[in-house]
């Protein structure tokens, strides 16, 4: 982590930015992949492979991804590197190693950025994947948490959004919906099925469900050029942890709630059954419709009435 002037200190932590610092570098340790890590004006990695490399980013904002009253700082660390392997995973790609930027609200508890690493750092050593180095600063917004990672693709990778076919399946991994309950914060990222799905032979295109199941299926249907039918019998729903009450069935919060985190693949038809008869990992995967010629989606209801699936899912808005 990049060493920052003392004119802007992250308050309420033992020794401020610099001992927080220190303490990130004690708790990771060393990593065969780091060269250089933390406390240099840079890393240097030795990259294994001659490969091109994946990078995914997200940022994780404070009342947004997260609300620090119902979630603790060790679940906030856990997903801002889990939603940038759950990319990783949904390119056909293994994460190597990951730069991380914390802006700390001035006057929280003095053990947040701490306890915030610990649930990062635990998942990086989890998967393997080197904490490189990174940032931190003051703020007197919101809790702000910035995760970069790097990888390679699998043999075989990237998967694109955009190499779906007519006549492929459409698998899905887990369940979906009713995310929000608790799932957005403990997911573990599908990159051991992704490995079983790039090594099928059959997968033609990827994405990981974040925003939701219709919006992100049509992500796919407008980079492939194609259109798609799904089964709304097939979808597998996620039962919430307690009694929902806003009048929406499983179906609606499957299609559209987001954050599931969850990899929707198009494969071949033939490995597709072979798939879903024998999930890589043991992790469900359901067949839950095909890719057709033209555009858009149609849902084919319980009753056998066919409805049309808009892109339903989250969207910040920027206006």
């Amino acid at each position: 982590m990049p060493a920052r002037t003392p004119s802007s200190p992250t308050t309420g932590l033992p020794g401020g930015e610099f001992g927080l610092i220190e303490w990130i570098r004690q708790r990771t340790g060393s990593h065969p992949l780091v060269d250089v890590g933390i406390g240099d004006d840079a890393a240097m990695l030795s990259w294994p492979t001659t490969h091109p490399a994946l990078v995914a980013v997200d940022m994780l904002v404070e009342n947004v991804h997260f609300d620090l009253s119902r979630a603790k700082p060790e679940q906030v660390g856990h997903k801002a590197l889990a939603v940038n392997l759950s990319d990783i995973a949904a390119m056909g790609g293994q994460p190597l190693a990951a730069v991380v930027s914390v802006a700390l609200p001035r006057g929280s508890q003095h053990d947040l950025g701490q306890r915030l690493h610990d649930g990062l750092i635990t998942l990086a050593e989890q998967t393997g994947v080197a904490l490189a180095g990174g940032d931190t600063t003051a703020t007197d917004g919101p809790l702000v948490v910035s995760v970069t990672v790097i990888g390679t693709p699998l043999e075989g990778g990237p998967i694109l959004r955009s190499g779906a076919r007519p006549g492929d399946r459409l698998l899905v991994t887990g369940y979906l919906g009713n995310s929000r309950e608790r799932h957005h914060l403990d997911f573990t990222p599908r990159l051991a099925e992704s490995v079983g799905l790039v090594e099928s032979g059959g997968l033609h295109a990827m994405i990981d469900i974040s925003d939701g199941l219709a919006a992100d299926l049509h992500h796919v249907l407008t980079a492939s050029g194609v259109g798609a039918r799904l089964n709304a019998s097939d979808i597998p729903t996620r039962e919430p942890d307690t009694p929902v009450r806003d009048g929406r069935t499983p179906l609606a919060h499957a299609v559209a709630d987001g954050e599931d985190f969850e990899l929707l693949a198009a494969v071949d038809p033939r490995v597709a059954e072979e798939l879903v008869a024998a999930p890589p990992c043991g992790t469900p995967l359901s067949d839950i419709g095909e890719i057709v010629p033209g555009s858009g989606v149609e849902l084919v209801m319980p009753n056998g009435h066919i409805v049309p699936l808009p892109p339903l899912g989250y969207e910040h808005r920027i206006d």
